[in-house]
């Protein structure tokens, strides 16, 4: 069974990085407006590099938490900047909560989402209203924790999840940056969406996309 599950995981960060790279050109143009105008290249990459070394993996014998672990460790080589200790530190810690799990059931989906926003969150040291990816994701943890709480079928977990992490995208739109690059431009900020967060909801999307019909 961890087979299946460590394959569905990799078939997971495949569909995320097909999807950033189809959103790859809209999420640079987002970060034009407030930043330097590269998040879409830079998240492309640090996906690319992880789809790459994820493919070295012998899924005969690898661990959802071996994925996860790779997953850190490709994503931060590849990318340099801000964003790829943020990722990593997400990653490692989601393989710190499935470790020995051999389940991607919604409660293990669950626990990764929550693990990534928190590894954000402390790495970061940020939280929700900063204008960052924050505003997604933690959103898509409470919606997860709330949706497992409530015992919602697959459908109705995801649903929430991605609608959560997009209602946040969105309202960043009202927000004044006060974290990363876009800080700078602090009122100039506003009326823009935070491309990290925006690229957050591809994500969840994937991630959504891909796990529900894997389920």
């Amino acid at each position: 069974m961890s087979e299946n599950a460590a394959r569905r995981l990799v078939s997971m960060f495949q569909a995320i990085s097909d999807a950033v790279e189809a959103e790859k050109d809209h999420l640079s143009e987002l970060d034009g407006a407030i930043g330097d105008a590269d998040h879409g290249t830079t998240m492309s990459l640090g996906f690319l590099a992880v789809k790459a070394e994820l493919a070295k993996l012998d899924l005969d014998q690898a661990q959802i938490s071996d994925v996860m672990a790779t997953a850190a460790g490709a994503f931060l080589n590849a990318v340099g900047a801000s964003t790829g200790p943020l990722y990593a530190t997400a990653f490692r810690r989601a393989a710190q909560v499935v470790a020995g799990k051999t389940e991607l059931d919604l409660a293990t989906c669950a626990a990764i989402i929550e693990a990534m926003g928190s590894g954000m969150r402390e790495r970061g040291k940020g939280q929700r209203g900063d204008k960052t990816m924050l505003d997604a994701w933690l959103p898509a943890a409470d919606a997860a924790a709330a949706a497992l709480a409530e015992n919602k079928g697959a459908d109705g977990f995801w649903r929430d999840i991605v609608a959560s992490a997009e209602a946040g995208a969105n309202a960043t739109r009202s927000m004044i940056a006060t974290k990363g690059r876009a800080a700078r431009v602090r009122e100039r900020s506003l009326g823009h969406v935070d491309p990290g967060a925006a690229s957050s909801v591809v994500i969840l999307r994937a991630m959504a996309s891909s796990l529900n019909r894997a389920a």
